[in-house]
């Protein structure tokens, strides 16, 4: 993941939520701010980083960090959130292939890595009446990050 610095305006995170158990922090999820090109008046997130204590894996914690930052988002009025992340898992929360939709992800991706580019439409509506690619904060703005 590119270094996220506190100059970098386009970086500054939407929301980013941590979950604890006692006083332990064991997970992190993190949505940014990303515009699509060409420049249509929509609000739109993505997803990541998502990541959880090894030790405490597989009890549901990333899936509850998940739906609360997408129910915070929700009511705050984004449209679109876009993820680039394991294709089987992020399904379950309402993720749809993103390129098969008409949305571009910043970078070329794999071919047999394409169904990782998801998108969710927060709004009704969204999801058939625009398309384009989408341009990601200045600090995830490497082909490196997208890739294997």
């Amino acid at each position: 993941m590119g270094k996220f610095s506190r100059t970098d305006d386009s970086a500054k995170p939407v929301i980013s939520l941590l979950a604890f158990q006692e006083d332990r922090a064991v997970g992190h999820i993190m949505f940014s701010r990303v515009t699509l090109e060409p420049n249509v008046p929509l609000s739109i997130s993505i997803l990541g980083p998502l990541a959880v204590m090894p030790d405490v894996q597989k009890q549901g914690i990333g899936s509850k960090l998940i739906q609360k930052g997408l129910e915070i988002l929700s009511t705050s009025g984004v449209d679109l959130v876009f993820v680039l992340g394991h294709p089987t898992y992020y399904p379950r929360f309402g993720f749809k292939p993103a390129g098969e939709l008409g949305f571009e992800p910043t970078y070329p991706i794999l071919e047999k890595n394409a169904d990782a580019w998801m998108v969710q439409e927060l709004r009704p509506g969204i999801i058939g009446s625009f398309s384009g690619r989408i341009i990601c904060a200045d600090s995830l703005d490497d082909p490196r990050h997208w890739q294997e």
